[in-house]
Parts: C-alpha cells; sequence; structure tokens
C-alpha cells in the first residue's frame, strides 16, 4: 500500500442508533449516528415501520383522500351522413 493516502482506521468507531442501540464495528469515522440500526430495520425485525420527513406521509394520505375515482366515458356512437 502507499503510505500517507488512505484515512485513518478506527477500530472500535461507536454507532448511535435513533431506537438506542449502541454498538462498535471498524470504520474511517470515529462516531457514527443513525436513524435505523439492525435491531430496528423493518427488514430484519419483520415489523412494518414508517419513517416519516417532514410529514411526507400526512401530505400523502392527504392527497390520497381527495383523489377522486374519475367516471367511465361514454362513447357516443357518430352518425354519418351519406350525400
Amino acid at each position: 500500500m502507499k503510505e500517507k493516502i488512505h484515512p485513518k482506521y478506527f477500530e472500535h468507531t461507536k454507532v448511535n442508533c435513533a431506537c438506542g442501540e449502541n454498538f462498535e464495528i471498524g470504520s474511517t469515522k470515529e462516531m457514527i449516528e443513525t436513524e435505523v440500526c439492525f435491531k430496528c430495520h423493518p427488514f430484519y425485525t419483520g415489523k412494518e415501520k414508517v419513517i416519516d420527513t417532514a410529514g411526507r406521509v400526512e401530505k400523502f394520505k392527504k392527497r390520497l383522500a381527495k383523489k377522486v375515482e374519475p367516471k367511465p366515458k361514454v362513447k357516443k356512437a357518430i352518425k354519418e351522413k351519406k350525400a
């Protein structure tokens, strides 16, 4: 390996999750804060968890509630007059 081009590697990086879980990994950062970890991620837990950022879920639900089903179009027969 070349000297002095690689970032410093921390063997015991502390990871803090929003769910309260704390654990250590190896990383180039000394401390990592995350919103979702292996203890609370839906893929690993099997539970659905909606992570709402700035009310996006509520906005979507409001738009969905306002949505009106379109009425089916009625085709009108066009009569051609022969001259």
